[in-house]
C-alpha cells in the first residue's frame, strides 16, 4: 500500500482501493497505522478550498517522503559516490571519496566510514543501497565484478555488520533502471529504455512499467552487437561491436594504438573538439555507431523514451 502511494500520490482512497482491490473498510484498518507512524499523511483535496466543499472531506493520502531517509552508494574502479536520499529518492547530502584498494575488507570499512558520515544527525535511516557493475545475487552477493577483481563477495552481509543497518546490493545499471521508472525519466511509461556509457555499456528495457531482467545483463551488454563490421578490434568485444566503438576503456585503447600516447578521456574528448586528427576521428566513428545503436533499439523496442547516462557522456 505504501508504495503504491509512493508511486502515484496523492491518491484518492476510493482510487487506492481500486487499485488494489480492497473493501473501504479494509483500506481504513490498513493505512491507520502507517499514517500514525508517520509514513503516510492526509493532504487536502485538489481544486476547491475545503470550507465550500459539501458533504465529508475527502483526504487523499501522500507519502510524507523526508519520514524516512536511505544511503546509496555506487562503488567504480576508483571511486565511491555517496548520497542520502527521501523516500522519493530527492538527494538531500552527498560524499564521494577516492576508492584506494580493491580488497574487500577495506572497500567495506570505506564504506561504513562514508556511511558514518552520511548518517550524522539522521536519526531515521532506512537501510543502504549498494550498487556494482557485475554480476550480483539474490540482492547481497556479488558474484563477480569485472572492476573490482571480486568473486562471490557477500557485499550486504559484511556492511550490515559494520553499520547496524539492511542493505540491499543490486547491479548498478538494474538499480539505475528502478530508480528512473520509479521516480525520473521513466515515472508513468509503458516503454522505456536506459542505455548507459561509460567503463562498459549498461542496457535496461521496461515494459508495462515493469524492468525486464535477461541472462546477461550483469555480464556487460553490447560485446557482440556488431554496430560496423569494419570497426576497430579490441581487447574486449568483438570486431567493430558497441563494446568496442563506445566505452572509455577501448576508446582510449584506439589513441594510444594510434599515437603511442596514453591520454585520459576528457583528454581525447578535448582534442576531437580542437580538430586533432586521430581523436575526431575516434570520437567522430564513436558518434556514428552511438547514432546506430540507439536507431536499431529504436526500431527494435519502439520505446516512448530513451535515457543516456554514465561518464562517456563527457
Amino acid at each position: 500500500m505504501a508504495i503504491e502511494v509512493l508511486l502515484g500520490g496523492p491518491l484518492s482512497r476510493t482510487e487506492l482501493a481500486r487499485r488494489l482491490d480492497l473493501s473501504a473498510g479494509s483500506l481504513t484498518r490498513l493505512t491507520k497505522p502507517l499514517i500514525e507512524s508517520g509514513l503516510l499523511v492526509e493532504v487536502p483535496e485538489a481544486g476547491a478550498p475545503a470550507e465550500v466543499r459539501q458533504g465529508r472531506p475527502s483526504q487523499p493520502l501522500d507519502v510524507v517522503a523526508d519520514s524516512r531517509s536511505f544511503i546509496g552508494f555506487k562503488i567504480t574502479d576508483d571511486m565511491v559516490y555517496g548520497v542520502v536520499t527521501t523516500l522519493r529518492s530527492e538527494i538531500v547530502a552527498r560524499h564521494d571519496r577516492p576508492l584506494a584498494t580493491h580488497d574487500p575488507a577495506g572497500v567495506v570499512e570505506l564504506l561504513g566510514e562514508m556511511a558514518d558520515e552520511l548518517a550524522a544527525g539522521r536519526p531515521r535511516l532506512a537501510g543502504i543501497g549498494i550498487g556494482v557493475g557485475g554480476l550480483v545475487e539474490d540482492r547481497a552477493v556479488v558474484g563477480e565484478s569485472p572492476f573490482l577483481h571480486w568473486r562471490d563477495v557477500p557485499l550486504a552481509e559484511l556492511v550490515e555488520r559494520r553499520t547496524g543497518l539492511p542493505v540491499v546490493v543490486e547491479n548498478d545499471v538494474a538499480a539505475l533502471v528502478e530508480a528512473e521508472t520509479w521516480f525520473g525519466a521513466g515515472r508513468g511509461l509503458d516503454r522505456f529504455v536506459v542505455l548507459t556509457i561509460g567503463a562498459g555499456i549498461g542496457y535496461g528495457l521496461v515494459l508495462g512499467g515493469r524492468r525486464v531482467p535477461y541472462a546477461e545483463e550483469d555480464r556487460g551488454f553490447g560485446r557482440h552487437w556488431i554496430v560496423d563490421p569494419n570497426g576497430p578490434l579490441t581487447p574486449d568485444g568483438a570486431r567493430g561491436s558497441a563494446v568496442s566503438l563506445l566505452t572509455i576503456p577501448n576508446i582510449r585503447y584506439q589513441v594510444q594504438a594510434a599515437t603511442g600516447r596514453d591520454r585520459t578521456y576528457e583528454e581525447i574528448l578535448e582534442l576531437a573538439a580542437a580538430g586533432e586528427p586521430m581523436p575526431a576521428r575516434v570520437i567522430g566513428e564513436a558518434a556514428r555507431a552511438l547514432g546506430t545503436l540507439i536507431a536499431q533499439i529504436g526500431n527494435f523496442v519502439l520505446p516512448q523514451k530513451i535515457l543516456l547516462a554514465g561518464e562517456g557522456w563527457g
